[in-house]
């Protein structure tokens, strides 16, 4: 059976029989390489992984336990299933009041399209799914909150992420508005105990900051300004450092692609000072890749540079038992796209297209979304850096990525490679990439 989030991974324990942690570690390592996967697994993961601290492996050393015991599932290495932990501190679902019922799904009807959706249906499917799932209704607030409110929208958060991560935010941005709405209007009817005010404070918060994210990836600038301002408002609020970390690292990332610089590094230099005391080097790795994001868009190489330097110190400490639920998704890939975008930003187009291969090679192909947005990003280092067909070839890749993702990031990404590829056209593989475009 699978391990509950405080209980030790028995069932892995008894799989790694008479070995040491570090050699069990070394035997991970050398099965990663038989499949091509490269992982930094070390003693101190296995006593992670058996303490029951990682509840569900990444991708990557998913391939590589189900490598090293053959005809074995996840469930059978003691571990959770991927969607009940979209993380790291998951909380366990309460029953769910009927004002959000939506969030939680209950009949046979709305499992049968949810594991549809899951699977990789298109964005009708998508969308009849959210009709189902996220229909809030204001006009049924209890008097008072209890946990199972509480559960509930932090169930939404995570339904969110995992929606975006595999479909991109604009067919979800309208559907989760209402939600939000709904949280909100939970927290004005207040809570039956304190803890289950604070843990409305923090969802609502958190949810603030998915929905602006959901804005902001579907071009939506204004409206992630206001989400993220509401928020930071919740954090200030409550006092809740965490959220208040979030919400600054994503006003940083927005400021940066509105062209805003200084106000990045300013937002991501708050992030920094509210996250000192969490103890989560992965946060303040990412804050430092906000901030160096926007040294670049100042052309400020040597503030870039130190920035960059923080990222990977804190980076290479590994991941903590305090890093942040939404922080799943920050990884390898990620760090390397980021830093793609700052050489970008200072024309090393060459240097940011290297960023950004390894970016997209080690996404797993499961969120692609993410893989999408890697590639559209090589597409135009490499169009940038005088390799057409390369580039062509890309952006060919993210074309079929976007029959199953929604991202107006990236279709403008893609426009702009297309643009910057026109006086190749007489290249067959460039020509063939811009038919395809203009006909998509």
């Amino acid at each position: 059976m699978a391990a509950s989030p405080h209980s030790p991974n028995s069932s892995f324990r008894r799989l790694r029989g008479q070995h040491s942690p570090a050699e069990f570690a070394a035997l991970v390592r050398r099965a990663a390489r038989e499949i091509g996967e490269t992982v930094s697994c070390d003693a101190r993961y296995i006593g992670r992984v058996e303490s029951g601290e990682i509840r569900c492996p990444n991708y990557a050393y998913e391939r590589v336990f189900l490598h090293m015991f053959p005809g074995r599932t996840l469930a059978d290495l003691g571990f959770s299933p991927r969607e009940a932990v979209r993380g790291r501190s998951a909380q366990r679902a309460l029953p769910a009041p009927p004002v959000f019922a939506h969030l939680i799904h209950r009949s046979k009807e709305s499992d049968v399209l949810r594991r549809a959706f899951m699977a990789g249906g298109s964005a009708t499917v998508a969308a009849a799914t959210l009709s189902l799932t996220l229909l809030g209704d204001t006009r049924r607030i209890p008097s008072r909150a209890g946990e199972a409110e509480a559960a509930a929208v932090e169930d939404a958060v995570r339904q969110i992420r995992l929606l975006d991560d595999r479909h991109g935010a604009d067919a979800l941005y309208r559907r989760a508005a209402q939600p939000l709405r709904t949280a909100y209007a939970l927290l004005d009817a207040g809570a039956t105990r304190q803890s289950t005010e604070d843990r409305l404070q923090a969802g609502a918060g958190e949810l603030a900051v998915s929905v602006g994210w959901l804005a902001h990836d579907s071009g939506r600038f204004e409206d992630a300004r206001s989400h993220y301002a509401e928020a930071l408002a919740t954090a200030r609020v409550s006092g809740d450092a965490a959220l208040e970390a979030h919400a600054f690292s994503n006003m940083a990332f927005l400021a940066r692609d509105c062209g805003r610089p200084r106000e990045s590094v300013r937002a991501a230099q708050a992030g920094r000072r509210a996250a000192r005391s969490l103890g989560s080097p992965r946060l303040l790795s990412l804050l430092a890749l906000r901030e160096a994001g926007g040294w670049s868009g100042l052309a400020d190489r040597r503030a870039c540079e130190e920035a960059l330097a923080r990222a990977h110190t804190e980076f290479a400490r590994g991941e903590s038992g305090a890093d942040p639920e939404w922080m799943s998704f920050f990884g390898e890939a990620e760090l390397e796209s980021l830093e793609s975008r700052c050489w970008a930003a200072l024309g090393e187009h060459a240097r940011a297209a290297r960023h950004a291969r390894r970016a997209a090679d080690l996404q797993d192909p499961h969120f692609a979304r993410n893989v999408a947005l890697y590639t559209a990003e090589l597409a135009e280092d490499l169009a940038r850096a005088g390799a057409p067909d390369e580039a062509a070839w890309a952006g060919g890749r993210v074309l079929d990525l976007l029959t199953e993702v929604q991202s107006t990031r990236i279709r403008s990404m893609l426009s702009g490679t297309a643009r910057t590829l026109v006086p190749h056209q007489r290249s067959p593989r460039v020509g063939a990439f811009l038919t395809r475009h203009a006909e998509a």
